[in-house]
């Protein structure tokens, strides 16, 4: 069994899993196992995946810390104040692969998500949302002390 059906296999079941339990439905599951953005190489390349490029809004905020300590598990999460917000999209401008976590936001939710993210050296983290079919951003940049992705 080579590498890629065995991650087929995971992400399938996986995804498998969470539809049985009812905590997401066929059609979010479909739409994160197509998102073939989560490979490309470059900061254009990630925004062209998810839609274009974003106009900044002060109505979209990245949480993030100011230093973290160490860059393989650094919270990194975002709020959206837009109304009908649909998408919520986190990249790390300088890792290997930039675009690191995409969210389907249910409608009648709060649009604000939070993960952990590795995070190879300092960089910019860039919270994109997307809200009535248009793409908004903001930036915070996070300074990395021990780098998460091999370094």
């Amino acid at each position: 069994m080579n590498n890629s059906r065995r991650v087929a296999l995971k992400t399938t079941g996986a995804f498998a899993t969470l539809v049985s339990l009812g905590l997401i439905t066929q059609s979010q599951a479909q739409a994160a196992v197509d998102r073939a953005g989560f490979e490309v190489k470059t900061l254009p390349e990630a925004l062209k995946a998810i839609g274009g490029t974003p106009a900044n809004s002060d109505q979209v905020t990245v949480v993030a810390p100011d230093i973290a300590e160490n860059g393989a598990v650094v919270p990194v999460g975002a709020t959206s104040k837009l109304p009908n917000t649909t998408e919520i999209y986190l990249i790390v401008e300088k890792n290997p692969m930039p675009l690191s976590a995409g969210f389907v936001i249910p409608a009648g939710t709060e649009p604000e998500v939070q993960t952990r993210l590795k995070m190879g050296q300092s960089s910019n983290v860039i919270a994109v949302v997307k809200a009535d079919g248009k793409l908004y951003s903001a930036t915070k940049e996070t300074k990395v002390t021990l780098g998460g992705c091999g370094g």
